[in-house]
């Protein structure tokens, strides 16, 4: 059973950082890319970063320049700095990851974590 852990989020003051992790767990057989989706109260989810096996990087134009995506292959983890932080950026924070489990290592299926909250006051 694969899993997605996140680590907790929390509430800071605009302008201040926050990092948050998660990680794929479970019988793995390749991650293809893993990243951060976001959902705001009333809005619907939206894509914040995400990050390919290979390394390439692509970002919502909202967090170009504040936010960095990075990863650990080897542990499964990928990786969120936010900094700059604006009261727009709270909202639930996704983890999201495109894999091969071991049990199916020819198709590919998307997972989710259970979201962590970030919540930022101006």
């Amino acid at each position: 059973q694969v899993q997605l852990v996140e680590s907790w989020g929390g509430l800071v003051q605009a302008g201040g950082s926050l990092r948050v992790s998660c990680s794929a767990s479970g019988s793995i057989a390749s991650i293809n890319a893993m990243g951060w989706y976001r959902q705001a109260p009333g809005k619907q989810r939206e894509l914040v970063a995400i990050m390919t096996s290979g390394g390439s990087t692509n970002y919502a134009d909202s967090v170009k320049g504040r936010f960095t995506i990075s990863g650990d292959n080897a542990k499964h983890t990928v990786y969120l700095q936010m900094n700059s932080l604006k009261p727009e950026d709270t909202g639930v924070y996704y983890c999201n990851a495109d894999l091969r489990p071991m049990r199916r290592p020819l198709t590919t299926t998307t997972y989710w974590g259970q979201g962590t909250q970030v919540t930022v006051s101006s």
